[in-house]
């Protein structure tokens, strides 16, 4: 999971790799539009971060968020002032009111690293949508999808901020795991520090399997907002 040390460098790191936020958000808007019309939407996005996303989907519906991270809810609160934006756990949140749409955007899904936690989650966020109401998650990758000993290695390279991040992907069964070794450069030195993700890789039928213990139907489209697809769930 990421640490408070990453955030601070979080959006800058994901802008150089050209996060699109505002062409992701026109992805989701089409999809609830293609569903609800154009009338008033309350939306709710689950490990919303930063509040990237947020940013943009607020322009089309009346939007809140939450995030398991505090340091990442501050960041959003900023961003998207006059939001409500809480902190919680996908699987135990409690907001006490329902939404037309729950989204959970930028394989955010992948943290819950067992099937028993992923299916706890979808029933918790599908607690939260209204009968009618739709819930869009999109996924990590499938078993088969990533490689092991995959290295990335993002930079950020400004005058007063170098960021360097890297990692090496490990694959082993259904779990996908790689450790961020951040570099720090600013005028005052020079820090490393390594934060540790794990991430459960659920094939097609586990996740709509999960939906439908939810009492959700579901599609899948499998292009999504950044070719790694999007489940398109519809509560009765």
């Amino acid at each position: 999971m990421y640490i408070p040390d990453s955030v601070p460098y979080y959006d800058k790191l994901y802008e150089a790799q050209g996060k699109d936020y505002r062409g992701e958000a026109a992805y989701v808007r089409d999809v609830i539009r293609s569903r609800r019309g154009t009338r008033k939407t309350s939306l709710l996005d689950v490990g919303c971060g930063t509040g990237g996303h947020l940013v943009y989907l607020r322009k089309d519906f009346d939007v809140e968020g939450v995030d398991v991270g505090l340091e990442f809810v501050k960041v959003a609160r900023a961003k998207v002032p006059r939001t409500k934006i809480y902190v919680g756990d996908m699987r135990t949140f409690s907001i006490g009111k329902e939404y037309d749409v729950v989204t959970c955007l930028f394989s955010s899904i992948g943290y819950m690293d067992t099937y028993g936690k992923l299916v706890s989650a979808l029933r918790n966020m599908a607690r939260h949508v209204r009968a009618g109401g739709v819930m869009l998650i999109e996924p990590w990758f499938s078993p088969g999808q990533i490689a092991n000993g995959r290295v990335s290695v993002t930079s950020v390279d400004e005058e007063k901020l170098k960021v360097v991040r890297m990692s090496t992907t490990k694959v082993e069964g259904a779990i996908s795991s790689f450790d961020f070794h951040y570099l720090v450069g600013t005028p005052q030195g020079t820090t490393h520090f390594v934060e540790k993700h794990r991430l459960g890789m659920f094939t097609r039928e586990e996740m709509t399997g999960a939906f439908e213990k939810c009492r959700l139907s579901v599609e899948f489209d499998k292009v999504g907002p950044t070719g790694r697809g999007m489940y398109i769930g519809q509560k009765s």
